[in-house]
């Protein structure tokens, strides 16, 4: 399978600040590559290069084989883009807004039309196809702003953050359309602030941290640099929580922590300790509302890599 699109050492600058410093980015055809990093760390910069928004200072890249600044009037032919907000006319009614973009691509109006009344069905907006779209909700100008995207047919869609300020119902109709197109073939660049949007939706995720990509690998891949498996306990009964700590402590060989009230975690190597920790409880009588054996999340993952925690980030677009 090849390459849908790719970028190799791109670089851009905005005076003193270095958005870029030499970045590679690449994803294969029907996947979805996850783009994640600190606010400010060239996210958004690298998506508006590879939809030739933007000129690199220096490196290069390419959609579909076509140069991103040589075949820039090819590119824009192939892809699909939507930024952090939507970008629809308000004043225009859903069928309008889709209608005006497929003549802008060159369709003839009744193939617009058409293709108008496809997406928005498909996208559960038919009923509200033919009201102005100051009267949606934000859910469906995402919606809406997505479905514009794709009225070109597009084979490689770049999302910028789609799914900010979504609830989570909202959240997840995204990615069910997200992973409908991918099963369609379409290849998807995703940057998201959201760790379990990338989990749940990435193929294989880049971290980019001050300009550079930092990681590379699957999700999967990412967690285990962190290294190792928790176990965590939660006792029925609060005033357990000091045997829970002596029993994992003993097991372990190591301290547990707290990451919430009326909880306790420790590292472990194995399936074994976990074992162990099930048969302790048992002779003990210690009754539990939640006892599992995890892998380090991606948000743990993110942290080893950056030192930040991506819910603390501040809004910042680079």
């Amino acid at each position: 399978m090849g390459l849908a699109f790719q970028a190799e050492g791109l670089v851009k600058r905005y005076g003193e600040t270095t958005a870029l410093a030499g970045i590679d980015l690449a994803a294969e055809q029907g996947s979805v590559l996850g783009v994640l990093g600190p606010n400010g760390a060239g996210k958004t910069t690298a998506v508006r290069i590879l939809a030739t928004l933007l000129k690199p200072d220096a490196g290069q890249a390419t959609v579909g084989g076509l140069d991103v600044v040589r075949d820039a009037a090819k590119v824009r032919r192939t892809i699909g883009l939507t930024g952090q907000y939507a970008s629809v006319d308000e004043d225009l009614t859903g069928t309008e807004n889709l209608v005006l973009i497929g003549q802008l691509l060159d369709l003839r109006r009744p193939a617009a039309k058409a293709r108008a009344k496809t997406l928005l069905a498909d996208f559960g907006l038919a009923e509200a196809a033919g009201r102005s779209v100051k009267t949606y909700s934000g859910g469906m100008r995402r919606r809406l702003d997505l479905a514009a995207s794709l009225v070109g047919l597009p084979r490689v869609i770049y999302l910028d953050e789609p799914t900010t300020g979504l609830d989570p119902a909202k959240r997840d109709d995204m990615w069910t359309i997200i992973r409908k197109l991918v099963a369609d073939g379409v290849t998807v660049l995703l940057t998201t602030q959201y760790l379990e949007e990338a989990d749940a939706l990435a193929d294989r995720i880049s971290v980019i941290d001050h300009g550079k990509v930092i990681a590379h690998g699957t999700p999967a891949e990412l967690k285990q640099v962190v290294g190792g498996q928790n176990i965590l306990v939660r006792p029925v009964e609060p005033a357990r929580l000091p045997d829970v700590a002596r029993i994992l402590e003993a097991v372990s060989g190591r301290e547990t922590e707290s990451p919430g009230r009326g909880v306790l975690t420790v590292p472990v190597t194995g399936d074994s300790e976990f074992t162990e920790v099930v048969r302790r409880l048992g002779a003990e009588r210690i009754s539990v509302t939640e006892l599992s054996l995890r892998l380090p999340s991606l948000d743990d993952a993110f942290f080893t890599l950056t030192g930040r925690h991506a819910a603390d980030e501040e809004e910042v677009a680079v």
